[in-house]
Order: structure tokens, then sequence, then C-alpha cells
């Protein structure tokens, strides 16, 4: 079995693949091959609508027409037996270079019929993984839920399954007094840094054994 973690990060050793890489390591507790891939080392843009994977007996139909560094990491994915992605939220969304995945990764498997059906041929376990500096007060007030949920949903849809593991209030900076953010309190990012990322990185170790014991069934 094979656990394929993507991170949309444009960082390799911060929050988002601390807690890919504890999901990684649950998989791999149950026996699952498993491969992180940073989308900041590729090269490559998100869809350019040229159709071609809706093309009727095209030889690109129900896949992406594109070549680039994103070609073999689509093909990984189009052979794994569960997926978890993972991003920081900019400004109320994933990263562009999440975003750019996402759109070549599942446009390619979205059928235009009265069911949206999926052309992926078969169940797999998906997860995402979000991580924000702000509360989980804030994040709820702003609306960011939604956007997850409608996320989720086309996961489920494609993929047969999707779930999210939201991290919020993140510690961002090594040493916040360099920086201007009078926003935040650094002592009590260090608090929830110290008490409360922990226990998120035992949750994205839980969903990697979760994932990895479901592709065994």
């Amino acid at each position: 079995m094979k656990v394929l973690a993507i991170n949309g990060s444009p960082r390799k050793d911060k929050n988002t693949a601390t807690l890919l890489n504890k999901a990684l390591e649950g998989a791999a507790s149950q026996c699952a091959e498993t491969e992180l891939i940073h989308l900041c080392e590729q090269n490559y843009k998100g869809c350019v609508s040229c159709f071609a994977c809706k093309m009727k007996n095209g030889k690109s139909y129900g896949k992406c027409a594109l070549k680039d560094d994103l070609t073999p990491i689509l093909e990984k994915a189009a052979k794994a037996d569960a997926i978890i992605l993972g991003s920081p939220i900019y400004f109320a969304s994933v990263t562009g270079a999440m975003r750019s995945f996402l759109e070549r990764f599942m446009f390619q498997y979205l059928v235009y019929d009265a069911d949206y059906s999926s052309l992926f041929g078969k169940k797999i376990s998906t997860g995402f993984i979000y991580t924000m500096n702000v509360t989980n007060e804030r994040m709820k007030g702003i609306g960011y839920e939604q956007s997850f949920k409608s996320s989720e949903m086309v996961m489920k849809n494609l993929f047969g399954s999707s779930e999210s593991l939201i991290v919020n209030d993140t510690y961002q900076f090594d040493d916040y007094s360099k920086y201007v953010v009078t926003l935040f309190d650094e002592k009590e990012k260090s608090k929830v840094r110290d008490e409360q990322f922990p226990k998120d990185c035992q949750k994205a170790f839980d969903m990697g054994v979760r994932f990895a014991k479901q592709t065994s069934i």
C-alpha cells in the first residue's frame, strides 16, 4: 500500500511539513510505503483550460495533457492508495502552489454529467491538513470552514472519502522581535506551540494510521 503526502507550503521544514511527516509516520507504522512531495521544488502551472481531458475519444481523456514537473506527480497520485494534502492558509485559502496542483489533479477526473461523476476509477482515502496563524475562534468568525467543507465535498465525490485536520494559532517566526507582528502575543503563541501543537501532531499521526488501515481492508 502507498500513502502519498503533498506539501503546498513554500517551507519544507515548518508546521505543515511537520504535520505531514507525522501523518506519514503513522502510515509507516502500519507498514505502508510513504512519500512526501514538496510542491515548492517543482516547476509547473495550474489548469490552462485546454479541455483535452474532456475530449471525446481524445488521447488525454481523463488525464491532464500538460507536460511539466507535475506530470510524474499526478501519475504517482493516480497510483496511491491514500493521499494527504497539506497547506498553510494565505488570505483565506490554500497556497497558490496547492491550488494549481488541485486544479490539475482533480479536473482531469471530473465528468461534466448530471452527477459530476469521477473517472478516478477507485475509492481511496484523502485528507487535508490546514495550518494557519489565526485562532479557532477567529477562523470561524471569518468563515474559513465553509471553504474547507466545499473542498472536502469535491474530494469525496471524486475519490470516495475525505477528512480535514485544522491546526490553528501556529508559531510562524523563530524570533518574533524581528518582525512587525503586534497582532500576536509571542508568549501565547509559544504556549500553543508547546501545549497544543504536539496534540495536533498526534492527530496527524492518527490520520496516517487510519488511512493505512483503511487501504489494507
